[in-house]
């Protein structure tokens, strides 16, 4: 009798080396967290209001996926990126995938390409 339970334990051990047991939720997968901030950003932009403060907008959208800075003259540029759809299912956020909202001298002056490409030529 000990002899077999010996031997299952170490065919069960040979089996299950390598292997990740998780508790059954698969949240491991899960891409659901994703899709509801993804969702969430995408209905809080639409919220915003032009010339509203970086602190008011990051009340509203939370922390950004990205941060750019740059200055143009005398005005000084911010963009905060969030992400708002998916081009790969690769698990990382690209800048192609999520959307630009763009500060002037602190104050909102857009979101989206246009609003980014307009700031970029200024």
């Amino acid at each position: 009798m000990l002899l077999k339970t010996l031997l299952v334990a170490i065919t069960a051990a040979v089996l299950l080396q390598g292997c990740i047991i998780v508790d059954g939720d698969h949240s491991w997968h899960d891409d659901s967290g994703w899709k509801k901030q993804q969702a969430r950003n995408v209905e809080n932009i639409g919220l915003l209001e032009l010339n509203s403060s970086r602190p008011q907008v990051m009340d509203i959208m939370g922390r950004p996926d990205f941060t750019e800075a740059f200055s143009r003259g005398d005005k000084d540029f911010y963009v905060l990126y969030y992400r708002t759809h998916r081009h790969k299912s690769d698990g990382e956020t690209s800048k192609s995938e999520t959307t630009p909202l763009v500060f002037e001298n602190g104050r909102l002056i857009g979101w989206g390409d246009e609003a980014m490409q307009s700031a970029i030529v200024y």
